[in-house]
């Protein structure tokens, strides 16, 4: 049986959700954040599980992937579903939270914790005892990075690089020219919707490909997540490509011609009060002035005042099939354990999902006790699985939950939707029994 604390490098989703899985057994925690001391490049507030990118956390849908893994993470008790529910803002069918109450909500709760102690200052260097869990995220410094390298050997560290959309401010969208409504009229029309002409679209993806963009350093390889693209990017790709990705018009009428326009750029509420809303996938690396200037060709946007610009940081992750147990545990250093990001998922809730496990299998080892992975029915067990097996090592890359990484449906006869909700009626059950089994219901 160990004994001590656990300490946890980085405040983020994961290490807060570890931190979290820890205290609720009764364990110590010393957390660490670097912030206020020091910022990453996207970061901007000096609080705890801070959203830097959107502030979706995807499909809520009981019967979608990411509609699953959250489910799952409640029924586990996780601090961070927890908070999300409780500062959630109208999003349609996605879970999407007001993010300034939402980090709020979590550094209160950790804060109020007995056993819990924070840490504000940077660790430049993997500490040799006790357990720790290294939750520092895609945005990991420096000088933190070099150490985890040397750890690692140096050759199976590897990054690419994500964007941010912008936040542009209520008042000054043009709501005659800006209409709500949700894809095909489902639910409540949550989302302002921008709509273009043919003429409209084409200026408009003329000047993304011609826009300045923020270059990278001589020495940066930059790879970017294909779930994430920069809008740019994706425009590069095709004239049709944004018409049939994050601008598809399909379902969305414009009450103002009744008819169905070329392309929508869909606008989402940022905070529960909502005077600000994300341009959904927006991404981009496009200069400050570049995306001021093209922006706002985009109707209804003329004269938009951005709360926050879009920008380009630094995802760092691990090649973990071939680095890490399937408890996360580092193979070579069974004391520290990888959550989060640079874990090699992909996305809010799954980093969330990993800081669940790590603190999990960290609190079950204090406690003389080892804790089976989930099954690879879950969606919990799915990713802890692709990051863990060496089936993945191969081309590794990021992975966000979808169905096809859950064991397959043996069923030739059943339809998508059916097979999907056979894979949740299954993943709930296998869940509900490993929980009882390991004493965590």
């Amino acid at each position: 049986m160990k004994s001590g604390r656990v300490m946890i490098i980085g405040g983020g989703l994961a290490g807060c959700e570890a931190a979290w899985q820890l205290l609720r057994r009764g364990h110590g925690v010393d957390l660490y954040e670097m912030k206020p001391r020091r910022f990453s490049p996207a970061h901007k507030t000096e609080h705890l599980a801070e959203l830097v990118c959107s502030n979706s956390l995807k499909s809520n849908q009981p019967d979608s992937a990411p509609g699953l893994l959250k489910e799952e993470m409640r029924r586990l008790g996780s601090l961070i579903l927890s908070a999300a529910d409780q500062t959630a803002v109208a999003a349609g069918s996605a879970l999407a939270v007001d993010r300034n109450e939402f980090s709020r909500r979590v550094e209160e709760r950790l804060l109020g914790q007995e056993g819990f102690s924070l840490h504000r200052a940077e660790v430049a260097d993997i500490p040799q005892d006790g357990l720790t869990i290294l939750a520092t995220g895609p945005l990991t410094s420096d000088a933190l990075a070099q150490s985890i390298s040397r750890m690692l050997g140096g050759n199976s560290y590897l990054y690419f690089y994500d964007a941010i959309a912008p936040i542009v401010e209520a008042d000054s969208i043009n709501m005659d020219k800006a209409y709500w409504a949700s894809r095909y009229g489902k639910g409540t029309p949550d989302y302002l919707n921008c709509p273009l002409s043919r003429e409209e679209y084409q200026r408009f993806r003329e000047a993304l490909l011609t826009g300045e963009k923020v270059a990278a350093r001589p020495f940066e390889d930059v790879r970017h997540f294909e779930g994430c693209l920069p809008i740019e990017i994706l425009a590069a790709r095709g004239e049709e490509t944004l018409a049939f990705g994050p601008m598809k018009p399909v379902g969305l009428i414009n009450p103002n011609t009744g008819k169905m326009p070329c392309a929508v750029v869909q606008l989402r509420r940022e905070n529960s009060a909502g005077t600000l809303f994300n341009l959904v996938g927006f991404q981009t690396k496009l200069t400050w002035p570049a995306q001021e200037r093209i922006f706002r060709m985009i109707p209804g946007l003329e004269r938009a005042q951005f709360a926050r610009m879009g920008s380009i940081h630094r995802n760092t992750y691990i090649h973990s099939p071939s680095l890490l147990s399937p408890s996360l545990q580092f193979r070579k250093n069974p004391d520290v354990f990888f959550a989060g990001q640079i874990s090699g998922v992909e996305g809010y809730m799954e980093s969330t999902a990993m800081g669940l496990l790590a603190g999990l299998n960290a609190a079950f080892i204090l406690e003389g006790r080892s804790l089976p992975p989930p099954p690879r029915e879950t969606a919990v067990g799915a990713l802890a699985h692709y990051i863990t097996s060496p089936e993945s090592a191969e081309n590794f890359q990021p992975m966000n939950i979808h169905f096809g990484i859950l064991p397959p449906v043996e069923a030739p006869g059943m339809k998508k939707k059916e097979r999907h909700l056979f894979c949740v009626r299954r993943s709930l059950e296998a869940l509900s029994d490993w929980m009882r089994d390991q004493g965590l219901a």
